[in-house]
């Protein structure tokens, strides 16, 4: 018996509610079981309940074994004075408050069904599941059930993103462009570069990015030469000669400091996520959008949104995607699946956060951006939809994301819509 499941069954209410008798004698009638506390203090505050008629209002402590009350000290305790019900698995000792009066008892085993019992075990055993522990009835849960709750998932992790956005934000003395540019240099950098990018960001004063966003050259010489990619001398070409002469005279002009600049990689890249093609790319974003920030508040729809991301690189990497070596043309734009994890990962997490700063309410604008955009795609995923379970756009595979991360990972089955669905006992 683990204690979580005891919350789960009061909360709940998984038990014959109808019939429940204190150790004592005393009739229970639960009226209200409380509200869930998950920090130091009673299980559960504010619940109502009739003991013989009488109606009882306080908090209701949850132990495995009426004992654990002494061997958690709690009689020592003055939080623990008001409550009004101890309900436990096994009372094995009567418990007092320290005024000497006794806290009636609950002996929740004599009122929970097996068919509870099984299922939890079954639930948690590592025999029956290669994934996750629910794997082989997530399918069959509620339809409506899941919906909502993969919503309220999906929320849950744009509240995650929210915390490293409201630290930049302090960071960077409340400039809502300057947390853009840093959210935007780590994202593009993708999860290989995504570092090396944001130590760009955390070096580069985004006052010099405003200055320099007329002259996509400038502003690419100092991407590109501030994560020390402009030391090789046996390149010759005038673009990166330029970009070299720029460099050195816009250092010294704003005393840049780059030491901290991590170096990206190349390695394991596919040529079309290079760091020169994509500093190019957000460089031609900037000379594009003089008020960027403002541009992307306002959209409200995934084409207005697309269309801010519709730029490519400089001409020079159309046949380039190293300096010094000639590739074969194409034209390098941000391709649609690239700017749509942009917009998953960091315009709508921005949005939400803006929102919230405001005191606004964008939460059905966010759905409706989220769900016109196509799932990513993932070994998580692929599990999921190995197991009759659909992903049809880019809010059901974030919420699955969130869910496996927090919850399947975790076993925090009891604190999951799939799990709590799938535990039956007494309603």
């Amino acid at each position: 018996m683990q204690e979580d499941l005891l919350h789960f069954i009061w909360k709940y209410k998984k038990l014959q509610w109808k019939t429940l008798v204190c150790s004592h004698g005393e009739v229970v009638i639960i009226e209200k079981v409380g509200i869930h506390n998950q920090l130091a203090g009673p299980d559960f505050f504010n619940a109502k309940i009739r003991l013989d008629g009488q109606l009882w209002a306080g908090n209701v402590e949850i132990h495995i074994k009426s004992s654990d009350w002494y061997v958690h000290n709690h009689q020592n305790d003055e939080n623990y004075n008001n409550v009004i019900l101890h309900v436990v698995w096994e009372d094995d000792v009567s418990v007092f408050r320290n005024d000497g009066s006794e806290i009636p008892t609950l002996e929740l085993k004599r009122y929970v069904s097996k068919t509870l019992l099984i299922d939890y075990q079954n639930l948690f055993d590592k025999q029956r599941y290669t994934f996750i522990n629910c794997e082989k009835s997530i399918s069959e849960v509620d339809y409506f059930l899941f919906q909502n709750w993969l919503e309220r998932l999906y929320f849950e992790r744009l509240e995650r993103k929210s915390n490293f956005i409201f630290n930049l934000l302090v960071k960077y003395n409340n400039d809502w462009e300057q947390v853009l540019f840093t959210l935007l240099l780590k994202n593009f950098g993708l999860k290989i570069n995504g570092e090396a990018f944001l130590s760009l960001a955390n070096a580069l004063p985004f006052s010099v990015v405003r200055k320099l966003q007329s002259n996509v050259v400038q502003l690419e010489s100092v991407f590109f030469g501030m994560t020390h990619m402009l030391n090789n001398e046996s390149v010759l070409d005038n673009y990166y000669i330029e970009l070299v002469r720029e460099y050195n005279f816009l250092n010294r002009k704003f005393e840049l400091l780059n030491d901290g600049v991590l170096k990206p990689d190349f390695f394991k890249l596919r040529p079309t996520n290079f760091p020169t093609v994509r500093l190019s790319q957000l460089a031609n974003l900037y000379g594009k959008h003089q008020s960027l920030f403002e541009k992307i508040m306002s959209g409200t729809d995934v084409k207005t949104l697309r269309a801010i991301f519709s730029v490519s690189t400089s001409d020079y990497w159309s046949n380039h995607y190293t300096f010094g070596k000639v590739s074969k043309k194409s034209e390098k734009k941000l391709t649609k699946s690239f700017v749509d994890l942009i917009l998953i990962n960091t315009i709508l997490p921005l949005k939400f956060c803006y929102a919230k700063h405001l005191g606004k309410g964008v939460d059905e604008n966010i759905i409706e951006i989220i769900t016109k955009i196509l799932p990513e795609r993932n070994s998580i995923l692929s599990n999921f939809m190995k197991h009759k379970v659909n992903v049809e756009n880019a809010k059901d595979s974030q919420a699955f994301l969130q869910l496996y991360n927090e919850y399947c990972t975790k076993n925090r089955c009891l604190e999951c819509a799939v799990g709590g669905s799938l535990l039956q006992g007494n309603d």
